[in-house]
């Protein structure tokens, strides 16, 4: 919708309406309130970014060490994220348009694997208030904590770096950051997950024993490893879908977010609940016997079904832009610009009063961690 205004904007007859009802810089003091709005919002992501390097260090400290001892165990870390790895390649080898630089797609998913550490301590200060409702706890614990805030930060790790920039220019380009920051993210979890079985079978059996434990359970995070891409791809797609229509940006956002987290919990859930339920219908020898084998058969299929769906909504895309490229559309839609002019405008007007709701959007520039002094233009234009 266009742009609200002012009513002494809507009848003004041309006067001088700065500080009245208009602002730009003028003055000394414009020129400062605009550099000090650019370092605030350029230190509140740099901020984000050092708090994530710290929670992270503080776990590898508990865990990672582990590592460095015993590297076969960064071998089982290494293969547990090729599948995963294999998936992102997968969803940016679908992407038609522009191919996605390796340098972004790099940042992204360190700020996937930095990220992590938020969730990690999150999840852990709420599961002891969530899990003491009795029969549904656990349940809850995953749709209202671990489901919304894993793929909340997995989706920030896009939103603060890679969507703010111009390589950033088509929908299926946050499916493709989505799932590098599911990598990123997997991986970090991965590593956790090893490491600390280690440690736990290293008290009380040996080396070889411990070794043993720790390559079972990167088997099975070799398989749970690509939901994380998966989910996060979803989420990332309907970011994709935000940026490019702005005047309902908000809502798409949460779609997008609903979906993963709903997907993720529901994997989490069924996980969880799985060895206790078959052993009580079906015996505990079931379980025993063919518990590592049903987990990966549930897998295959849960994983399978979502990334068809993912599969055919990144094909409908790729199928539509090579419709309307052979067609010509889409390089008329390109070049005749003088006649759209005044949709453009619009359009262009309904951006800027969704941008300026949004804080993260405050300060937008092609570098989300640019100095400060180079963002002063745009700066100008928000405020």
């Amino acid at each position: 919708m266009p742009q609200k205004r002012d009513p002494i904007q809507r009848v003004t007859d041309g006067r001088d309406l700065y500080d009245v009802a208009s602002w730009e810089e003028r003055t000394p003091l414009d020129r400062f309130a605009t550099r000090v709005h650019g370092w605030l919002a350029a230190g509140s992501r740099w901020t984000v970014v050092a708090l994530a390097v710290l929670i992270l260090a503080a776990q590898f400290l508990i865990v990672g060490v582990a590592a460095f001892h015993n590297p076969l165990l960064g071998v089982y870390v290494f293969f547990s994220i090729v599948p995963a790895a294999v998936l992102v390649f997968s969803v940016w080898r679908m992407d038609v348009t522009m191919r996605e630089p390796l340098t972004m797609l790099v940042g992204t998913f360190v700020l996937g694997f930095l990220f992590a550490g938020f969730a990690s301590v999150l999840n852990t200060v709420l599961k002891n208030v969530v899990t003491v409702i009795p029969v549904v706890g656990m349940v809850l614990f995953f749709f209202v904590v671990v489901g919304p805030i894993e793929e909340t930060v997995k989706w920030l790790a896009v939103r603060l770096y890679a969507y703010r920039t111009e390589r950033f220019d088509a929908v299926v380009d946050g499916a493709v950051y989505g799932a590098a920051a599911g990598l990123g993210f997997a991986t970090i979890e991965n590593t956790i997950y090893i490491t600390s079985q280690f440690l736990s079978a290293t008290d009380s059996a040996t080396l070889q024993a411990a070794l043993g434990q720790a390559l079972q359970t990167a088997t099975l995070r070799t398989f749970a490893g690509p939901g994380h891409v998966i989910y996060t791809a979803f989420s990332g797609y309907y970011l994709g879908l935000a940026k490019f229509n702005p005047e309902n940006r908000g809502p798409i956002v949460v779609k997008g977010l609903l979906i993963a987290a709903a997907i993720h919990a529901t994997y989490d859930t069924v996980v969880t609940y799985m060895d206790p339920v078959l052993s009580l219908v079906f015996g505990p020898s079931l379980v025993a016997n063919w518990g590592t084998l049903l987990f990966i058969g549930f897998v295959f299929v849960y994983d399978g079904f979502f990334l068809w769906i993912l599969y055919r909504k990144l094909a409908r895309y790729r199928d539509t832009y090579r419709d309307l490229d052979a067609s010509g559309v889409g390089d008329a839609a390109e070049t005749d610009t003088e006649d759209d002019a005044a949709e453009t405008d619009t359009e262009a007007d309904a951006a800027e009063t969704n941008e300026s709701d949004d804080p993260i959007d405050a300060n937008e520039s092609d570098d989300p961690f640019a100095d400060p002094e180079s963002a002063d233009e745009s700066v100008a234009d928000d405020s």
